[in-house]
Formats: C-alpha cells, sequence, structure tokens
C-alpha cells in the first residue's frame, strides 16, 4: 500500500443527491465510511448502488452536495493512484497477454505492485502468457481484480466483483480481500450474494430508492427484523396444503422441502402440527440477510410466494 498522510475518513458523502433528468438515483445521501473498513453496499437493480461507485470513483459528479475520496476530491484521488477499482462494465482488449496487459495496467500508477505479487494475488500465474481471447468468465474476472490493485492502492472498490468465479475461486478471492483489509486498505464492494456480504464485511450498507435504509453490521441489520425462518420436510406440499398455516408471510417450496416465513414462529409451529402435518426435520432460524434485505427494501413484501 502506497504511503499517504492518514486520512479519518475513505469515503465521504454529505448531502449528495445525483439525478439523471427526472430520475434521482440518490436523495440526500450522508454516510462516511473509515478508513480500513470492509463495506458491503447492497441493494436491488436501481437502487443506487453504480451511482455510487461512480461518485466515488469521479466518474459522475453529484446535482447537490460533496463526495470526498481519501479526503480529496475523487478525480484527485484516482489520478494520484490511490484507488483501484473492478467494474462490471470494463472491458478488456482480446489480443494481448494476461502479463503484457497487467505490465501496461501497472506502469500507470506511482507506486505499483510488482508484476509477479499482482499475478499470484489474483491467481494468474498460471495464465500469465494466456491471450485474453482465451481465458473464461472467471478469470476474466480475476484479470480485472488484478488491474485494480496493480496500483497498490489505499482503496479497493469492487463492483459484483466474484460474478463468473467458481465457489474455489470466490473463496481464495475474498481470503485475499481479508489480507488486503488486513493491511489497512479499505474495501468497498456492491454485490448481489447476500451471503458474501454476511461473511466477508465489517458493515453493510442497504440502499433503496436512492437513500441508506440500514447500515451496520450484518448480525444488527438482522436483528431489525423480527421473522423467524422455518424449515422442514413435507411430502406432497404445496401451497394449497400449506395456505391455513398461521403467521407465515412467505412461503418458498422446492419439491418437499419447505421453508416459510413468520411474524410469530411459536404460532405458526403449533398451527403446523394442529392440522396434522406430517413434517419432518423442523428447524426455526432468525432471519438471515436475504430475509432482513427483502424486508428492508420491500416492506410490503406480505403476499405468499411459491416456487415449485
Amino acid at each position: 500500500m502506497q504511503s499517504s498522510p492518514t486520512t479519518p475518513e475513505a469515503v465521504r458523502f454529505r448531502g449528495v443527491t445525483r439525478r439523471f433528468g427526472d430520475v434521482r438515483a440518490l436523495d440526500a445521501v450522508d454516510v462516511s465510511i473509515s478508513t480500513g473498513e470492509t463495506v458491503a453496499v447492497l441493494g436491488p437493480n436501481g437502487a443506487g448502488k453504480t451511482t455510487a461507485i461512480g461518485l466515488i470513483l469521479g466518474l459522475t459528479a453529484p446535482t447537490a452536495g460533496s463526495v470526498e475520496t481519501l479526503g480529496q476530491s475523487p478525480s484527485s484521488a484516482v489520478s494520484s493512484g490511490r484507488v483501484g477499482a473492478m467494474l462490471q462494465a470494463s472491458g478488456l482488449p482480446s489480443y494481448v497477454r494476461v502479463a503484457e496487459l497487467l505490465e501496461f495496467t501497472r506502469r500507470l500508477y506511482p507506486e505499483p505492485l510488482a508484476l509477479s505479487a499482482i499475478l499470484e494475488r489474483a491467481g494468474l500465474t498460471p495464465l500469465r502468457d494466456r491471450r485474453i481471447d482465451q481465458i473464461s468468465g472467471g478469470e476474466a474476472q480475476r484479470l480485472r481484480f488484478a488491474m485494480a490493485i496493480a496500483g497498490n492502492p489505499d482503496l479497493v472498490i469492487l463492483d459484483e466483483p466474484t460474478v463468473a468465479m467458481d465457489v474455489e475461486t470466490r473463496r481464495s478471492f475474498w481470503a485475499d480481500m481479508r489480507r488486503s483489509a488486513s493491511e489497512g486498505r479499505t474495501i468497498l464492494f456492491a454485490t448481489h450474494y447476500l451471503e458474501e456480504a454476511d461473511q466477508v464485511a465489517d458493515r453493510v450498507l442497504v440502499l433503496d430508492r436512492g437513500t441508506i435504509v440500514a447500515d451496520g453490521s450484518g448480525s444488527a441489520i438482522r436483528g431489525r427484523v423480527h421473522a423467524r425462518t422455518i424449515r422442514f420436510d413435507l411430502p406432497g406440499a404445496d401451497a394449497e396444503m400449506l395456505a391455513g398455516v398461521a403467521g407465515v408471510t412467505a412461503m418458498d417450496i422446492h419439491g418437499d422441502q419447505v421453508k416459510l416465513t413468520s411474524n410469530d414462529a411459536d404460532e405458526t409451529v403449533h398451527s403446523i402440527y394442529a392440522a396434522g402435518l406430517a413434517v419432518r426435520n423442523i428447524e426455526v432460524t432468525g432471519a438471515g440477510l436475504e430475509e432482513a434485505f427483502l424486508a428492508l427494501t420491500d416492506p410490503d413484501r406480505s403476499q405468499t410466494e411459491t416456487n415449485r
């Protein structure tokens, strides 16, 4: 990581609004991210995640309010080489080799990592001489990540970083992210993989309709939702069979496996047995991050859903 003056905040939004015509992508957002934090940004499509990342990187300017990145204007922080980004929309040249592209990229920065270190950290050493049009989708994601860390940045921004990665590659990727965070880097990532956010992030920001509707650890956000999840096996399960179960706000059926979301788990379990349903392997748990996310971003979600 580059030597630089210590900054109390890696990212600071003060009353940030961003409009695109009549669409308000962000609405008076106030938030700060401290140096060294690992922060996940969640939200449904159109919530404002990509807009927020664009503002941090200086790719767009706020309509109102101000944005600071590492205590500077976003454009200054990026041009100084202190910010690395892995964006969904970034393209890759087809006819150059992996090592050639990374060598070119690292030379754009004042204090880059060594090429060998970049290749190792991204798991690309065996592919260093492979042409980019001959690598897989998951390998291309790893290459984008390698480009993001080539400059040895203080702040790493990742937009849906593990899309197309297999399970083992994702595990290795996040292990490196934890190592980067332990070295004092700030990691900010947007993801649709809620399990990743829960397991990796120190802090989770939930965006919905341009505003922050939750901000805290994964456990704190789960604790805001009083719903419980009830799982069990029920041969021949269908929605009609379970229609009269009390307290259920959502239902998910896959074959004989049933998942119910309930606002009163005791009442729901009592109702299941009172109905004489031959359930097996019943399990009651608190709301997961997925249930909390759905409740926070869609509070009117009360209808029963069935997937077979």
